[in-house]
C-alpha cells in the first residue's frame, strides 16, 4: 500500500527529472530515469496532473509529458 507521502515525494522526483529535460520525455524514459515502478510512476503523474503541472501529448502513437508552462518560477 502507497501513502500520500510517498505518491507526494515520487511527484517530486517526476518533477524534478522533467524539469531538468528540454524536450518533453516518454513514460519510458521517465521510468528509467527516475528508477520508478509503473505504478509509482502512474500515481507520480496522476499526482502531477491533478495539480496542472503536467503538458500531456500524444506523438507517434507515444505517450510524452513535460511540464505545464506556469510550473517555470523566476
Amino acid at each position: 500500500m502507497f501513502s500520500v507521502t510517498e505518491i507526494g515525494k515520487n511527484a517530486g522526483v517526476v518533477w524534478q527529472e522533467l524539469h531538468r529535460a528540454v524536450n518533453p520525455q516518454s513514460y519510458d524514459h521517465l521510468k528509467s530515469a527516475t528508477g520508478l515502478g509503473d505504478v509509482e510512476l502512474a500515481a507520480a503523474i496522476g499526482w502531477l496532473a491533478r495539480e496542472d503541472k503536467l503538458s500531456i501529448y500524444e506523438e507517434n502513437g507515444r505517450l510524452l509529458l513535460g511540464l505545464s508552462p506556469m510550473n517555470y518560477y523566476i
